[in-house]
């Protein structure tokens, strides 16, 4: 994927987590607090936040070299952000407890990302 892409699709996900995490501390915070939820929800938010920039650093990065290390640790955040996070605000909004089982495979595509992103930094070949 293009380095742009790859910063407009970070780009998304930040306004995107913002927003989630605003309407979860004042539209939802009522029924977060009475399901007692809300820090599920709020772990749910921040790490789409820092996946998000770690998405535009993927973006950053590639347009100072080539690595496929790169598409690989920016597509790991990608589905890390929907499988952790996402996973997470279903939970957190009473969501079947079975998602809960499935929710660390998005934590391990998290990792998968920064361990490709490593690998990335140190063997990107300048354009």
């Amino acid at each position: 994927m293009s380095p742009r892409t790859w910063i407009i699709i970070g780009a998304v996900f930040g306004a995107l987590a913002v927003g989630i995490g605003a309407f979860g501390a004042h539209g939802l915070k009522d029924r977060l607090a009475a399901s007692g939820r809300g820090e599920v929800y709020e772990t749910a938010a921040r790490y789409q936040m820092y996946h998000a920039l770690a998405l535009v650093l993927v973006g950053l990065l590639a347009l100072h070299g080539s690595s496929p290390c790169l598409n690989i640790a920016g597509t790991c955040f990608v589905a890390g952000i929907v499988v952790f996070s996402g996973l997470l605000y279903a939970l957190a909004l009473g969501g079947p407890k079975i998602l809960g089982a499935i929710v660390p495979l998005g934590g391990t595509a998290f990792i998968a990302g920064w361990v490709a992103l490593a690998i990335a930094a140190v063997f990107v070949t300048k354009k």
